[in-house]
């Protein structure tokens, strides 16, 4: 699982900068940035509020976080099909928040 390179996509499709994350998500930037780069394991807790402060289902982390092994039994095809859906959730609800006003900066 990579929880980090999942928070880096989300983050970086929703055009937001580490700092602006990480003040949401009540955490530092470095602490963020080790996050993104697997240098620290978050909790639970705090997955949640990274999802919060990126305005993204925290379930949606987790899909876009897991390998294939993980997957287990799971087919292929639905597992890609699986992937396109959550990054175009993404982009839409990113689409969405910039046409609102709502930057993170």
């Amino acid at each position: 699982m990579n929880i980090g390179q999942a928070i880096r996509l989300c983050r970086t499709q929703r055009g937001a900068s580490q700092g602006a994350i990480a003040q949401r998500a009540n955490c530092s930037v470095s602490y963020l940035s080790m996050l993104e780069n697997n240098k620290r394991d978050p909790t639970l807790s705090t997955v949640t509020k990274i999802a919060e402060a990126l305005h993204v289902p925290v379930g949606l982390l987790f899909v876009l976080a897991a390998d294939q092994d993980e997957l287990g039994e799971i087919d292929g095809s639905i597992t890609a099909q699986l992937m396109q859906s959550a990054l175009a959730l993404l982009e839409t609800t990113a689409n969405m928040t910039t046409r609102a006003g709502n930057h993170y900066g």
